[in-house]
């Protein structure tokens, strides 16, 4: 397993991208906590995830490559679209998903909605030439502390996963739960 930073991974790009298509899974940072990622579009890498995470079935959040990702597979009203407006930001946006081709379909089975995540984040800018989204959950066992450096990361999802992007400890808390439709807002 490697572990590469911001430098590494922008000299590396094109590589790295090969990677992420094909279907690595990896730990990625955010705007707020480390997530354990994938090709959400890739079938046997979400099953990977889910695995790790021992979490068979409960929907799986995606990063976005850009907003208008979300406005041509998600259903956009004013109210969605009132949250689009604050995006980049700490959020996931839980929305319907109008074209349930645009990921696999074990991301979020037995639901027609989705958690969207676009961060405030230098990785998220870089992945927008990808244009296709990854998935991002806390990389931890369900239940258990999730990871806030390389210290505290699990031995077993460090032995699964094939690269780590780091950029050091990371002390804030998991993006706020926006479930649109109903107007709720978590914390998490």
């Amino acid at each position: 397993m490697e572990i590469l930073t911001k430098e590494e991974l922008n000299l590396q790009k094109k590589k790295i991208f090969q990677r992420i298509k094909t279907g690595d899974v990896f730990i990625s940072p955010t705007d707020t906590i480390y997530g354990l990622t994938c090709n959400a579009t890739n079938e046997n890498s979400v099953a990977e995830i889910r695995k790790i995470k021992n979490r068979p079935n409960s929907p799986l959040s995606i990063i976005v490559p850009s907003i208008n990702w979300i406005r041509e597979n998600c259903f956009v009203d004013k109210k969605v679209e009132t949250w689009l407006n604050k995006l980049p930001g700490p959020y996931t946006l839980i929305l319907k998903l109008n074209n349930k081709n645009s990921i696999a379909k074990n991301v979020a089975p037995e639901t027609d909605s989705i958690g969207i995540r676009f961060p405030n984040h230098w990785f998220t800018k870089s992945l927008q030439e990808l244009n296709f989204p990854l998935i991002t959950t806390s990389v931890n066992k369900t239940g258990e502390q999730f990871m806030t450096s390389l210290e505290n990361l699990d031995e077993e999802i460090k032995k699964r996963v094939k690269f780590i992007i780091y950029e050091n400890k990371k002390e804030v808390s998991p993006s706020k739960l926006i479930n649109v439709e109903k107007e709720e807002i978590k914390e998490r």
